[in-house]
């Protein structure tokens, strides 16, 4: 640019070459379009010549072929390049051609969605990594469903341990008691808790829940996705501006009840309507959702949990007890949706422990007044007669110690008897002169 601006100001290729630092014929090159900035002349010949033909008739082929399956392909026909080399060559050369086959998902056109009051709640799954250990979980995941009015985008969400039928049915009973209400359908993508992929009905659980709540629910069509944009985004919201700082010091209850602030704050964010700028909150008022029933829809949630060598096990922020045979033992947890007791299983089914169930998150202990008298026989017959002994305790020798050690004394006191050999040699040398 500067050659140019320089020559157009009526300079010579002399002055415009002192004036920049660079040679004559350097100059004269630009001015002719000879070069071009940015590429210079290779001195030896490229070594990817002779490849160029058989990278882009693969990458015809595939336009999704990695590029290090390609370095795989070219070493046995002589190419001694690197990775990095190879994908410098692909992207300089252009050899990589855009699919056909998948423009149209991407770059295919969109129509609006409406999306009328009341109409439509989305639900879906978002996986968050790394829980506490101390949730209890047994798992490196954490669940968390989101549901979302899709006309309002107010959403909330419930943590949850597993994504199995009976839990996801658990968590949306949560979810709509925090929505505030049911609207007209449901919609979800293909997840096998609620689509059967072998005839393209309902679950038969999902659909008995659905059919109890007054709803129709909708599964998204294959590759449209696109569908559930709003819980999508909220999803994407919830994962990296709430789970990311979340504490590591949190209960199970206070980190719900933190996603249940995050996502209440959320409401009064805005949005772009037809009427223009307005918050989430404000269009809520128009969702016109229904009541729920008013039975709640029975389903059983079962968890397995450890019980503790103290045989209480953790169910809900409270512990609860279990027969002292149990301690350290794994035992399945039951509770019916809205009932407020727990029934405690073995692992092979047979309930042996029902509770009443404390208010979540309290760190109440409820004992069974059984299980403790039978607890507290167990660990007195268990342990060792007398009290154990200190570890700076005086334990002087005693009595029979003192009796063994008066015998090894008196032994070493009594003298000993020493035989003399001098009458057996005085004989021997008489016998010697009698001979």
């Amino acid at each position: 640019m500067d050659i140019h601006a320089l020559k157009r100001q009526g300079m010579t290729i002399s002055e415009i070459a002192r004036r920049t630092n660079h040679d004559r014929k350097t100059i004269r090159a630009y001015l002719n379009g000879e070069r071009q900035p940015g590429m210079r002349e290779r001195t030896i010949p490229d070594s990817f010549d002779a490849f160029v033909d058989y990278a882009t008739a693969r990458l015809t082929e595939d336009p999704h072929l990695w590029a290090v399956t390609l370095l795989d392909e070219l070493r046995p026909l002589g190419y001694e390049g690197s990775y990095p080399t190879l994908t410098r060559q692909i992207r300089a050369r252009g050899l990589r051609p855009a699919c056909t086959a998948c423009a149209h998902v991407t770059k295919r056109a969109n129509a609006v969605i409406e999306h009328p009051p009341g109409e439509e709640t989305q639900f879906d799954w978002v996986e968050m990594p790394d829980p506490p250990a101390h949730w209890g979980f047994g798992r490196k995941t954490a669940y968390v469903l989101v549901g979302s009015l899709a006309h309002s985008g107010v959403w909330r969400g419930v943590i949850s341990p597993s994504m199995d039928t009976p839990h996801l049915l658990a968590a949306m009973t949560t979810l709509l008691a925090l929505l505030g209400g049911l609207t007209k359908t449901w919609r979800f993508d293909r997840m096998r808790t609620v689509l059967d992929h072998r005839t393209g009905d309902l679950v038969p659980q999902f659909a008995a829940f659905a059919k109890h709540h007054g709803v129709t629910a909708v599964v998204c069509r294959p590759r449209s996705g696109n569908r559930k944009g709003v819980v999508e985004k909220n999803n994407h919201t919830a994962a990296q501006r709430w789970w990311r700082t979340l504490p590591d010091d949190l209960t199970l209850e206070q980190a719900q009840a933190s996603l249940n602030t995050f996502a209440a704050g959320q409401d009064d964010r805005r949005r772009e309507g037809e009427l223009g700028t307005t918050t989430a909150s404000a269009l809520f008022v128009n969702e016109r959702l229904r009541p729920l029933p008013a039975v709640v829809f029975p389903v059983i949630i079962t968890e397995e949990r450890t019980a503790t060598r103290q045989a209480l096990i953790d169910w809900r922020g409270n512990r609860y007890s279990v027969p002292p045979e149990l301690a350290a033992a794994k035992v399945e947890v039951r509770q019916r949706l809205g009932a407020d007791i727990i029934d405690i299983a073995t692992a092979s089914g047979t309930v042996v422990a029902r509770h009443q169930v404390a208010e979540p998150g309290l760190g109440v202990t409820i004992r069974d007044s059984g299980h403790v008298t039978a607890l507290e026989a167990i660990a007195m017959a268990s342990a060792t007669p007398g009290r154990p002994h200190r570890r700076k305790e005086r334990i002087p020798p005693g009595s029979a110690a003192l009796r063994a050690a008066a015998a090894l004394t008196s032994a070493a006191a009594q003298p000993s008897t020493v035989i003399s050999l001098a009458a057996y040699e005085q004989a021997a040398k008489n016998r010697n002169t009698l001979r």
